[in-house]
C-alpha cells in the first residue's frame, strides 16, 4: 500500500509540476517559450485544463494525507523535545583550560 501511496504521490507531483508549466498565463509563461505548445495542446479554451489541474490537485494533497495518515509513529514526536544526553549535554560546563 505504501508503495502505491508513493507511486501516486510522485506521479502527480510530477504531472501537476508539468501541467502547470504548460499553461500560459497572463506573463505568457513557458507556455510561449514552447512555441506555443500549450495552447495547441489545450486549444484555445482553457477551462478543461483548469479542470485537470485541479484534479491532479486533489490526488497530489489526498496521496500526501494518506501517505501520513498510513505511516507508522517512529517519527513522530517534536524537535523541541530533549532526550536525557541532550540535556546533560547542553548543561555541562564548559572547561576553560582546554
Amino acid at each position: 500500500m505504501q508503495f502505491f501511496l508513493y507511486t501516486l504521490f510522485f506521479v502527480s507531483a510530477l504531472m501537476l509540476i508539468l501541467v502547470i508549466l504548460v499553461q500560459e498565463g497572463k506573463g505568457g509563461g513557458l507556455g510561449g517559450a514552447l512555441g506555443g505548445a500549450g495552447s495547441e495542446t489545450f486549444g484555445v479554451r482553457a477551462g478543461g485544463v483548469n479542470k485537470v489541474t485541479f484534479v491532479i490537485f486533489l490526488v497530489f494533497i489526498l496521496s500526501a494525507m494518506s501517505l501520513h495518515w498510513t505511516s507508522d509513529e517512529s517519527n513522530s514526536g517534536s524537535a523541541l523535545d530533549f532526550d536525557d544526553a541532550t540535556t546533560q549535554a547542553i548543561e555541562a560546563p564548559i572547561d576553560p583550560q582546554q
